[in-house]
C-alpha cells in the first residue's frame, strides 16, 4: 500500500513538471476529432485522440506487464 502511494505521488510530480510541454502537443486537435461550435456553446470529442492514448497506454502497459 505504501509502495502505491509512493509511486503515485512520484507520478503526480513527474505529469506536473512535464504538463507545459503536454499542453504545447496537438493532442485535441488532430484530423478525425469532432468540435462543434455554435453560438455560446461548443461540443469537443477527440476520438482520434482518445483512441491514440489508448494504444499508447495499451504498449507501456503490455510493455511492463
Amino acid at each position: 500500500m505504501q509502495q502505491i502511494l509512493i509511486i503515485s505521488g512520484i507520478i503526480l510530480i513527474l505529469v506536473g513538471l512535464v504538463y507545459p510541454h503536454i499542453k504545447k502537443l496537438p493532442f485535441g486537435q488532430l484530423p478525425g476529432d469532432i468540435f462543434i461550435q455554435s453560438g455560446n456553446s461548443s461540443f469537443a470529442f477527440p476520438i482520434v485522440t482518445c483512441i491514440l492514448i489508448s494504444i499508447i497506454l495499451s504498449l507501456v502497459f503490455n510493455f511492463f506487464k
